[in-house]
């Protein structure tokens, strides 16, 4: 009897934890890098949806990365496009992979992998409900980016929206 509660409670608990996350995640998704090289032409690609314009969202990245990557920094570009192709935004940005000072890398891992989220847009709010694509590229100036093992892109409402 004492068994079958405790499992209850489990599968209820876990349930709830799923159904919460669900919610309020719109995207979480990685995209691995062909064998850690990340070629300058690649695009990394993302589809998702958006139902509710009237919430601001919190974009972030996750990159995974090995301590071989040659340099402390990462120039991405990305694209958030419409279900037209039509580009909505397009910007620059550096993400940081080491400190500048001691060259530890930041973010957890173990042994030499790393993983990193870093906070893009904060309260990012889109026009209309409907279908769209966020593309990154590397922007390194190399032609093969070794290193960066996978990428990806969290999308979400903040906990208190809901």
């Amino acid at each position: 009897m004492l068994k079958s509660i405790y499992q209850l409670l489990v599968v209820s608990g876990l349930a709830a934890s799923i159904m919460a996350c669900s919610s309020n995640t719109v995207i979480d998704e990685q995209s691995d890098i062909q064998e850690g090289l990340w070629h300058l032409d690649s695009l990394v690609a993302f589809q998702f949806e958006i139902e509710d314009t009237t919430s601001a969202y919190q974009i972030q990245y996750n990159v995974r990365y090995s301590v071989n990557y040659p340099y402390y920094n990462l120039f991405l570009k990305y694209y958030l496009e419409d279900s037209t192709g039509e580009i909505l935004s397009s910007e620059l940005q550096e993400l940081i992979l080491f400190d500048k000072k001691t060259g530890e890398p930041i973010g957890e891992g173990l042994g030499d992998l790393f993983d990193r989220g870093v906070p893009v847009f904060e309260d990012q709010k889109f026009s209309y409900a409907g279908s769209y694509s966020f593309k990154v590229k590397q922007f390194m100036r190399m032609e093969q980016l070794p290193g960066i093992l996978s990428f990806g892109l969290k999308i979400q409402k903040p906990e208190e929206q809901e």
